[in-house]
């Protein structure tokens, strides 16, 4: 009897586990689809960059190298621009006379003047920002460094003399811009180059309009369609167009970083 009784309970037992069985399943497989929905939105809050943006097609590619790195784009270029000044020195294809300015060494006597930089290939626009540095603040079109409104630890006015035609000079080690690079943007909405925090520079004037920007903030940025962005809105920076000081021109960028 005993034997027959527990035959009884075990099928018995069966019949009441498997509901439960199958109620935990079900609470498991919905637990995890929750779990992968939210995944999923998390990974497209992420933007995954897979290409270029198409501003890096204006670059010098003599002078630069660009490529994806994960989130990062890494810009190596060898520092020397492709276009005329007198710091080429006599003797190059590249030399400019230019009697007035003060010269400092020439660019192939630096044995500096490759430069690397790593930005995120999505800037981080949440609102706050950071001041630039002294040295490379971004790298230009041309293959050459963008500095910021200072020099040596001062005021870029005491070297005003040292720099050439297109507001360049070199001094500390590589050839830089501090000013408006009229060598390729004068007055226009010309890509300048790429700065430290991810952010495109231009001239001037904004390609969306033709006009000078007048709703830039205190970096010089805005939001607008630029020539390469096939007709979406993106955050950029312009040259201010305010003349800065003695120079008689514009400063490249002075910041803040917004970016960052």
């Amino acid at each position: 009897m005993k034997k027959n009784l527990i035959k009884n309970i075990a099928p018995l037992s069966i019949l009441v586990c498997l509901p439960l069985i199958s109620f935990i399943a079900c609470s498991s497989d919905s637990i995890d689809d929750t779990t992968l929905e939210e995944m999923n939105e998390n990974d497209e809050d992420e933007p995954v960059v897979t290409q270029l943006h198409a501003a890096y097609s204006a670059f010098n590619t003599d002078a630069v190298t660009v490529y994806l790195d994960g989130s990062e784009v890494v810009i190596e270029t060898t520092g020397l621009p492709n276009h005329e000044t007198v710091y080429w020195g006599e003797g190059n294809t590249l030399y400019k006379e230019e009697p007035d300015v003060a010269r400092t060494p020439s660019i192939m006597s630096s044995n500096n003047n490759a430069t690397t930089i790593r930005v995120d290939a999505t800037p981080n626009l949440s609102g706050s920002t950071v001041s630039t540095n002294f040295n490379t603040i971004g790298i230009a079109v041309s293959g050459a460094s963008i500095f910021n409104d200072q020099e040596g630890g001062g005021p870029l006015d005491q070297a005003a003399a040292s720099l050439d035609w297109t507001g360049a000079h070199i001094g500390p080690g590589v050839y830089h811009y501090h000013l408006e690079p009229k060598a390729f943007t004068d007055d226009d909405e010309n890509l300048v180059g790429i700065l430290l925090d991810g952010v495109f520079l231009y001239g001037r004037k904004c390609s969306s309009t033709g006009e000078y920007p007048t709703n830039l903030d205190t970096s010089g940025g805005h939001t607008s369609t630029t020539q390469y962005t096939d007709g979406e809105e993106e955050y950029h920076y312009h040259i201010i167009n305010e003349v800065y000081s003695t120079t008689g021109s514009y400063l490249a960028f002075a910041g803040p970083y917004q970016g960052y």
